[in-house]
């Protein structure tokens, strides 16, 4: 069955005070719209349509940047939720199969809930995602008969007999699009907010005959972000939800409650994660590698073997190949650093490529950035850089090539050469004892004149 998207994501987020349209909040180092995007994606679906309003370019931007093939449309106006998915309805014409509605602010919506929904769909014309709430409040009420859904009322609208019922509507929907367009059409605000409500879809359908259903997930999934706190809860049950899905998957975590994911990190199996490691988005570690503790990584492939850490920043652009060493206090950006590569410490390699099996020395910069552009440093095989090495690029070192200690490459170093670029040493007999004896002179005379 084909199946369209349309993700609600107009609201502005009045209690978030901030100027940042709410959906562009982030969670796990993704904005909330892209988990939206993300479980949706699941169903493989052939259209997704996101409906914005508070800061649409924002929005558009951000949306295309995940899903270039999605499709945006502006809510000028938010008159309720059925009024937000009939601006999503023209960009679905002639689609085939179902729709479902996603909301941008709800994360956690699993998609096996997604697809238990568009399983029931065989059954039923429209169906509704319910959770079982703990504390009910103020969200809009189930009316159910086991799966049988017969009405959904908002608790403004409801009577105190079915404000007593505890099964709530998540607001995700599922129904075949026509049949969803045609409801949309006959949905009114003769309501208590004199708003357009999706809900209405449910009783409209059967008063046309239609079947409702009904599909309850846990209440976990359902969580809204609408205030900074709840931002705050998100984040932090995103978290234990990906510990435990990573120890589940043979990941090692030695301090589990210090580690921090993003939405789309990838750890293979038997892979070691030391305590107070931060992933942030577009990492992914090869089984058997491993992060020591108190490491930053972004936008970064770690192979096979590797190991890296503790203290070390890995930022965007940073390809380990197998049983590479980086070590404490380095930080790689946009550089490739072959097999057996050894980088122990206090170093920054930014836009290079280091060959294999070389070994690079404490406190190496390669100094990449003459103040408007970047240039690479290339580095061939087993060359072995000596500490406090500064590589100006653009420069290249050969292969099997070594530089002297303290020096500062401003040419290309040919294979198998040393490159030595330093001053001449000069020793001056006595001069330390002079210089420090006029020092203690002077600070003596200026003492005598405080006093």
């Amino acid at each position: 069955m084909a199946i369209s998207l349309i993700i609600l994501a107009a609201g502005q987020g009045t209690r978030m005070n901030s100027d940042l349209p709410k959906v562009l909040h982030r969670v796990a180092g993704a904005p909330l719209v892209a988990h939206a995007m993300r479980a949706g994606a699941a169903l493989a679906p052939e259209r997704t349509v996101v409906v914005a309003g508070h800061g649409a370019e924002a929005v558009t931007t951000t949306v295309a940047a995940i899903d270039p093939e999605a499709t945006v449309v502006v809510q000028e106006e938010q008159l309720g939720t059925a009024h937000a998915v009939a601006q999503a309805l023209p960009a679905l014409a002639g689609a085939a199969g179902d729709a479902v509605v996603l909301y941008g602010d709800t994360p956690f919506i699993r998609p096996e809930t997604l697809a238990a929904m568009a399983e029931a769909r065989a059954r039923h014309a429209v169906v509704v995602l319910g959770f079982q709430a703990a504390d009910p409040g103020r969200y809009g009420r189930l009316v159910a008969e086991g799966d049988v859904l017969q009405r959904i009322v908002e608790f403004k609208d409801a009577t105190d007999e079915e404000r007593a019922i505890t099964l709530c509507n998540s607001g995700v929907l599922c129904a075949d699009s026509k049949v969803l367009s045609e409801l949309i059409e006959q949905v009114g605000n003769a309501n208590a907010s004199g708003e357009y409500y999706l809900t209405d879809v449910v009783e409209l359908a059967r008063a046309r005959g239609l079947s409702a259903g009904v599909v309850i997930c846990d209440e976990a999934e359902t969580m809204g972000v609408n205030t900074r706190a709840q931002l705050a809860e998100a984040e932090a049950a995103f978290q234990a939800r990906a510990r435990v899905e990573a120890l589940d998957n043979g990941v090692t975590l030695t301090a589990p409650e210090t580690v921090f994911f993003a939405l789309d990190t990838v750890i293979g199996r038997d892979a070691v994660v030391g305590p107070n490691v931060i992933f942030g988005p577009g990492v992914t570690v090869e089984s058997g590698a491993e992060i020591k503790g108190f490491c930053h990584l972004e936008g970064c492939h770690i192979s096979r073997g590797a190991d890296v850490g503790p203290f070390a920043r890995l930022r965007p652009g940073a390809e380990l190949a197998e049983d590479v060493h980086v070590g404490n206090f380095v930080e790689i950006k946009n550089a490739v650093l072959d097999e057996g590569v050894k980088v122990g410490h206090l170093t920054y390699l930014g836009d290079a490529h280091i060959g294999e099996h070389s070994n690079i020395g404490a406190g190496t910069i390669t100094c990449n950035y003459d103040g408007v552009f970047k240039h690479r440093t290339e580095i061939g095989a087993r060359a072995f850089i000596g500490s406090d090495t500064m590589l100006v690029a653009p420069v290249t070192v050969g292969a099997g090539a070594m530089t002297a200690t303290g020096a500062v490459v401003t040419a290309d170093v040919p294979e198998g050469a040393m490159a030595v670029a330093r001053a001449k040493q000069v020793n001056k007999p006595g001069f330390a004892t002079r210089f420090f004896a006029r020092l203690r002179a002077r600070k003596a005379e200026q003492n005598k004149d405080k006093s």
